[in-house]
């Protein structure tokens, strides 16, 4: 049986809902942020939402770029670490080093319409099997321990993909 090596994405998204304090920074960062950096774009003043101003102003589609300067500060105090996201022992033990941030609305008049994601993207994991709605993975570089392999179990839910496979023969 070949070794499955997936990458899981998470795509956390926020706005004037989010409830966690760390989400609730991140959306007042980046709609300050927005705000800021829409003006390039909108000199006129003529659009107000950020979907007018990207359909009429092409260059406008750095904005995600722009914007994503805000929340790499906040992304440092994860640690590396993807959050909401637990194992079966309520750790979180899912790594990330690698991000993409998207605007995906926004109003210079209406801040309640103001929502980004974040899509993390796992580092490698050995998947072995699927029980249930979850996944048992483990680290493709951790050694045996007693000839046992260090596994996590991690459940299937809304947001949370296998974005890439590869499988390695053995």
């Amino acid at each position: 049986m070949p070794k499955r090596i997936i990458r899981l994405c998470y795509r956390k998204i926020i706005d004037v809902s989010s409830q966690k304090t760390w989400d609730k920074y991140v959306f007042e960062s980046t709609y300050a942020e927005f705000l800021l950096q829409v003006q390039f774009y909108n000199q006129e003043k003529k659009y107000n939402s950020f979907a007018e101003v990207l359909l009429n102003t092409p260059a406008a589609e750095k904005l995600h770029f722009l914007v994503s300067a805000a929340v790499t500060g906040y992304l440092q105090q994860l640690g590396g670490r993807v959050p909401d996201i637990t194992d079966n022992l309520g750790k979180h033990s899912l790594t990330f080093k690698n991000y993409r941030f998207e605007m995906v609305n926004s109003n210079i008049k209406n801040k309640a319409s103001h929502q980004v994601a974040i899509n993390f993207f796992s580092e490698p994991l050995t998947w072995h099997e699927t029980i249930g709605n979850y996944l048992l993975v483990s680290d493709p570089d951790s050694e045996k321990q007693d000839d046992h392999i260090l596994t996590s179990l991690l459940q299937l839910q809304p947001f949370l993909s296998i974005c890439s496979l590869k499988e390695e023969t053995i």
